[in-house]
């Protein structure tokens, strides 16, 4: 405590001011007044340079010669409160590290389990576009290869050729699922509002669906409302004819028996169309997820359906374009109902900007007679165009490159049409097209292209082309491009 024999000796511990708090001294006295003994209190003292001491006391009254005398042991243990206290705190910095730690290895499991989940899509994906891609190329290769039979029947070759008709159908329907998914999250769709009978246009897919149903011994129901209520509303008639076809395959694809209803409801400002299948349905679990792109509801592939998991994806994002919202009801084993509403905006409304629908499809003998020129650097696609555009052509020009199409258009200025191929080698379409404007700004330009990605239209127009079509070329489709600047 820093005090000398001399210092002490004879005094009370009062009389230097030996307690820190003498409520303590107080509660020793009282403790020795019961029990005549205290073992291990702990109490606090003021050394003489003013240090603040801690001490474990061991006290008792003793008999010495006759008279009562307080015996006292008193043990520092500062240093070991301070030591406890450190302690303390560790414990209390280890208990929260704990808890860090532990929450931590919450999140870590979660993220384990996303990506486990990823790892599965991901597997699941590529084993579905795997699956996707080559089963219609195996029946294009294959059938094509048994055409090359001279001794097949009439029949048997219209069958081939529809067999390879519909799976590239498939195979186009997967590129262009990817184009629009890419085109969706780029933020590069438009919506192009008009008056869209819609009860027209139910009623023209149930029709063609029919058929298809029929085949897998399905029925496919129109609600009567459709046939008695007639509804025209002005919307993107083109994205709502998409989400109603996705829909509907959705149901004929995972509907082995049953029916399937397609119909709609006005109510609370909106239009309510709704497709209800009594398919395999889909589990709680999977009901948010198969509105993700890539993603069908069995992604285990436990059962192989056709599709590439974009469908949904693509139909949600449309819907919402619309202004919509979409919905899903739906037990596992019982069938499923999508529900998806547009505002009932009827058409003729002056808030709504309004677009005149295209022509129909022209045929060939409507056109004047043409000189053309095909800038196509694949000899396929080019033997293509020839078929599809020669009877209303007076002559055909061929050119492989840019610079040739520039030189053959220089040499021949009474050329009408011009069907440019964008991607090739050394001068591009879009060079082409530039140079072809500077000798002539009225001959027809015409942009076709098998890349058909975002912006592409836009450069093509940019670059001095009339319009714009992707490939694969489609007769009715080139006609109807064509028909939007000659007439008879």
């Amino acid at each position: 405590m820093g005090y000398t024999d001399e210092d002490v000796i004879g005094k009370t511990s009062l009389e230097f001011n030996l307690w820190k708090d003498l409520s303590a001294r107080s509660k020793l006295a009282k403790k020795l007044d019961q029990n005549k003994t205290v073992t291990n209190m702990v109490a606090e003292f003021v050394t003489k340079t003013g240090e603040i001491r801690t001490a474990l006391l061991s006290v008792s009254v003793v008999e010495m010669s006759g008279k009562l005398n307080v015996l006292s042991i008193a043990r520092d243990i500062s240093d070991r409160i301070v030591a406890e206290k450190k302690l303390k705190e560790l414990n209390r910095e280890l208990r929260n590290q704990n808890k860090k730690l532990e929450t931590l290895n919450i999140e870590l499991e979660a993220a384990k389990q996303k990506a486990e989940e990823s790892d599965r899509l991901k597997s699941a994906f590529l084993a579905n576009m795997s699956h996707e891609i080559r089963t219609p190329m195996n029946g294009i290769l294959g059938f094509s290869n048994l055409l090359k039979n001279m001794n097949i029947s009439t029949q048997e070759r219209l069958t081939y050729l529809n067999v390879i008709e519909q799976s590239g159908n498939r195979l186009l329907n997967i590129i262009n699922d990817l184009i629009d998914i890419s085109k969706i999250e780029a933020g590069q769709v438009t919506v192009n509002r008009s008056e869209c009978n819609v009860t027209k246009q139910i009623t023209s897919l149930y029709t063609f669906f029919k058929r298809e149903a029929e085949q897998k011994n399905l029925e496919l129901i129109l609600q009567p409302r459709v046939k008695k209520e007639m509804i025209t509303l002005v919307t993107d008639e083109d994205k709502l004819v998409a989400i109603f076809t996705n829909l509907i395959k959705n149901a004929l694809k995972y509907t082995k028996e049953g029916s399937i209803i397609i119909g709609f409801r006005r109510v609370d400002g909106v239009v309510e169309f709704f497709v209800k299948d009594t398919g395999i349905g889909i589990a709680k679990d999977r009901q948010k997820a198969i509105f993700e792109r890539f993603v069908q509801a069995d992604i285990e592939d436990r059962d192989v359906y056709e599709g590439a998991g974009l469908g949904l994806a693509i139909t949600k994002a449309y819907v919402t374009m619309l202004g919509g919202t979409i919905r899903l009801e739906s037990e596992e084993g019982k069938g499923s109902t999508f529900y998806f509403t547009l505002p009932d905006n009827e058409a003729g409304s002056p808030s709504q900007p309004v677009e005149k629908p295209e022509d129909s499809t022209r045929q060939e003998q409507e056109f004047p007679m043409l000189n053309i020129l095909i800038v196509e650097d694949e000899v396929f696609s080019d033997q293509l165009l020839t078929v599809v555009l020669q009877k209303m052509a007076k002559k055909i020009y061929h050119a492989t490159s840019g610079a040739q199409a520039v030189e053959l258009f220089r040499q021949h200025p009474d050329i009408d049409l011009i069907m440019m191929d964008i991607k090739m080698r050394n001068m591009d379409g879009y060079e082409a097209t530039k140079a072809i404007r500077q000798m002539d700004k009225e001959v027809v330009i015409i942009a076709q292209t098998a890349y058909a990605l975002v912006g592409d239209r836009k450069k093509a127009i940019e670059a001095g082309c009339d319009d714009y079509i992707a490939k694969p070329i489609i007769k009715k489709e080139v006609l109807k491009v064509v028909g939007k600047y000659f007439t008879v």
